[in-house]
C-alpha cells in the first residue's frame, strides 16, 4: 500500500490556476495532507478578487492577501503562473525572503528565464529547482510525470515523492529540464496548431469526415476523431496561456542559434483562437462540427 503523502510540511501555492488547483486537488485525494496555503494576482484586482477567494475556499486552502503571507515560513513553494509572469513571480518570491524553502519552478519558460528566476531565489536563502511538468495534470493531478534538474533537485525529489508525486531527475543544472519541455512543445503545441487550422478549413470545405478518415489511414491507432475534437478544446480554453508558453519555446529554439518560425506560427494562432473566449464545454465537447462552426462563427465576427 502506498504511503499518504508526507503531512509535515507547509506548501504555497504563487498562481493558482489550472495546474495549481489539480495539484491541490490530488495532494487532497490522498486523505490528510499538507498545510496548503495559496497567492494569486487575481486576489488583488477587484473584477476577480471575488471569484479567486471562492476558489481557494472550494480547494481547501488558506488564500493568502500577498506573496509575502503565501510563502511565510513555507517549506515549499509551488510557482505555477502563466509563462510571461514566471520571472516577475520569482522575484516577488525573492523580495519576501525565503528560509532555505524549496522553489519549484513549474512554469513553462525558456531556459535563461529559470536561469535567471534561480539565481533570484537562490540570493534570497531559497532553494530553486527547474521543474518541467510533462503532461497535462488531467487525470493524474499530482502524480502527472515532472522532470527536475538544478543544484536542488535532489532535495526536491525526495521532498516530491514524500508527497506521493511521479518526479525524475534530469542531469544538469538549471535549464536541462526545462529544455526538453520548450523542444517537446514545438511537437505538441504545434500539433494542436495545425490540427485547428486543418479542421477549420476542412468544415469550411464540408469534407472533415474525408480528411478525418485520411488521418486515420496515414497515422493509424492516433485516434484522429477523438484527438480533433480534444485539440480544439484545449486550444479554445488555454490558447492565451499555451501561446506564452511558445513565446519562450522560440526563445528557446532562438537561443540554441536557430530560427523558431514554426514555434512563432504555434504561437500566433493559440493566441487568436484562444482570444475569442469561447466556452467550448458549453459549445459541447467531443463536437467537432460544433467546435469547429463556433470557432469559425467567433472569428468572423471579430474581422467584421
Amino acid at each position: 500500500m502506498t504511503a499518504g503523502p508526507d503531512v509535515s510540511v507547509t506548501i504555497a501555492f504563487i498562481g493558482f490556476g489550472e495546474a495549481a488547483r489539480a495539484l491541490v486537488k490530488g495532494l487532497r485525494s490522498e486523505g490528510g495532507g499538507p498545510s496548503l496555503r495559496a497567492f494569486d494576482i487575481k486576489t488583488g484586482a477587484a473584477e476577480t478578487a471575488a471569484a479567486m477567494r471562492a476558489a481557494y475556499a472550494a480547494a481547501g486552502v488558506a488564500g493568502a492577501e500577498t506573496v509575502a503571507e503565501a510563502v511565510a515560513g513555507a517549506d515549499i513553494v509551488f510557482s505555477t503562473v502563466t509563462a510571461d509572469q514566471a520571472g516577475a513571480a520569482a522575484a516577488a518570491v525573492a523580495d519576501a525572503g525565503l528560509n532555505g524553502a524549496l522553489f519549484l519552478d513549474c512554469n513553462s519558460c525558456a531556459p535563461e528565464v529559470k536561469r535567471a528566476s534561480a539565481a533570484r531565489i537562490d540570493a534570497a536563502g531559497g532553494r530553486y529547482v527547474d521543474v518541467a511538468v510533462m503532461a497535462p495534470v488531467h487525470p493524474r493531478l499530482h502524480r502527472t510525470p515532472c522532470l527536475l534538474s538544478g543544484d536542488h533537485a535532489q532535495a526536491a525529489q525526495a521532498a516530491m515523492t514524500a508527497l506521493n508525486m511521479d518526479v525524475t531527475v534530469a542531469d544538469g543544472p538549471v535549464g536541462a529540464a526545462s529544455t526538453r519541455k520548450m523542444v517537446r512543445s514545438i511537437m505538441i503545441k504545434g500539433l494542436e496548431a495545425l490540427t485547428v487550422e486543418c479542421m477549420l478549413a476542412a468544415r469550411k470545405a464540408g469534407i472533415e469526415e474525408d480528411i478525418l478518415a485520411s488521418l486515420e489511414s496515414s497515422f493509424p491507432g492516433f485516434g484522429w476523431a477523438d484527438r480533433a475534437p480534444y485539440m480544439l478544446e484545449r486550444v479554445m480554453t488555454h490558447g492565451i496561456r499555451r501561446a506564452a508558453e511558445m513565446r519562450e519555446v522560440a526563445r528557446t529554439v532562438e537561443d540554441l542559434g536557430l530560427a523558431a518560425p514554426m514555434a512563432t506560427a504555434t504561437a500566433a494562432r493559440q493566441q487568436e483562437i484562444g482570444a475569442l473566449g469561447l466556452d467550448a464545454a458549453a459549445i459541447g465537447a467531443g463536437d467537432l462540427a460544433a467546435l469547429s462552426d463556433a470557432i469559425i462563427a467567433a472569428m468572423a465576427s471579430r474581422r467584421t
